[in-house]
């Protein structure tokens, strides 16, 4: 069975890291980006990180700039963005694809392991991602490709995919489900 430590990514200098590094952990993987209505995510994602990293947690951030062109720059210049302004300390990763036929191949993987499961019904911006996505495409919510930036990714400590949150998830609801895991 393929689980998520069958993969390798580059980091952000573009070295070759083998996901199993992070074997026996509980990982989150999140595309991000840093001109986003959600990149204040960040400040709750280092707050994560910090809370349950000696636990056995860890996020993974993609940089990726195919929604909106929202994460201009190198890699580099994102990393700095993102320690400077949200201090953030998790493992930043070179900047991908995550739908199309040149998408990563871990987040060809992720998409096959868990579909869209749907916007948080009480966010502020499910409406606009709503009307704008079904213009694109009225049959976006049967497929399974990344809809917006800050999709996450849970993964047990086994390597296997347990959920997929959109982004307009509530960060208290991802938490529940890592402490669970832990």
């Amino acid at each position: 069975m393929k689980t998520v430590y069958d993969f390798s990514v580059k980091d952000r200098k573009g070295g070759e890291v083998s996901l199993r590094e992070y074997a026996n952990e509980v990982i989150l993987i999140v595309n991000t980006a840093t001109k986003c209505g959600f990149t204040p995510q960040y400040e709750e994602l280092e707050a994560l990180y910090k809370k349950y990293h000696a636990q056995g947690f860890t996020i993974l951030d993609f940089p990726c700039n195919q929604f909106g062109q929202q994460a201009p720059g190198t890699d580099e210049s994102i990393h700095e963005f993102c320690k400077l302004t949200y201090g953030t300390e998790f493992p930043r990763f070179k900047k991908i694809k995550v739908n199309g036929e040149d998408a990563d191949p871990l987040y060809q993987y992720l998409k096959e392991q868990k579909g869209f499961v749907g916007w948080n019904p009480n966010h502020k911006l499910t409406p606009v991602l709503e009307e704008m996505l079904s213009k694109e495409d009225p049959d976006y919510k049967e497929k399974s490709d990344i809809k917006w930036n800050f999709t996450k990714f849970l993964v047990d400590k086994k390597g296997l995919v347990v959920a997929r949150f959109e982004p307009t998830e509530d960060l208290k609801n991802v938490a529940k489900q890592i402490e669970a895991l832990l």
